[in-house]
């Protein structure tokens, strides 16, 4: 009996095994725990820039000091954060971020100045979003709309 070519076969199956079986519990590892945190953090990130970015925007929109201001400027924002849609809304005061996911999202409080009477409107992401100020006679209206 002559097994001689059976045992580079068996070795060659075998080796084949363990590398299956070493991609397959590097990919469960991977997508079962670190990659699923790492885009929370990730998502988590966008969205605090995101609401700074859009606080920044209000904050410049207002012009220092005017009679009367009209005004509309373009406020370029991301069409998802985590791969899920979102809105900033406002509470009279500061920017709202609205997301799905609860450890995305935040407050962020623009400064404005005494003349600023209201502060109001959502942006929807994915939509072009602009600030509106207008008003005048030391009373200023901001308002976030699509454009």
């Amino acid at each position: 009996m002559d097994n001689r070519g059976l045992s580079t076969v068996v070795e060659k199956v075998l080796s084949t095994g363990v590398v299956l079986l070493y991609v397959a519990l590097l990919t469960t590892t991977l997508y079962g725990g670190a990659v699923p945190a790492y885009r929370g953090a990730v998502g988590a990130e966008l969205g605090d820039r995101t609401l700074a970015e859009a606080t920044a925007r209000v904050e410049q929109a207002v012009p220092p000091s005017a009679r009367a201001v009209d005004a509309t400027y373009r406020v370029d924002l991301p069409a998802t954060i985590e791969g899920a849609a979102y809105e900033i809304q406002t509470d009279g005061e500061a920017l709202v971020l609205v997301h799905p996911d609860a450890d995305v999202g935040g407050r962020g409080q623009p400064a404005l100045p005494d003349r600023v009477k209201s502060l109001g409107g959502t942006w929807h992401s994915g939509e072009e979003t602009v600030v509106t100020v207008d008003g005048g006679g030391g009373a200023v209206t901001v308002r976030l709309e699509a454009a």
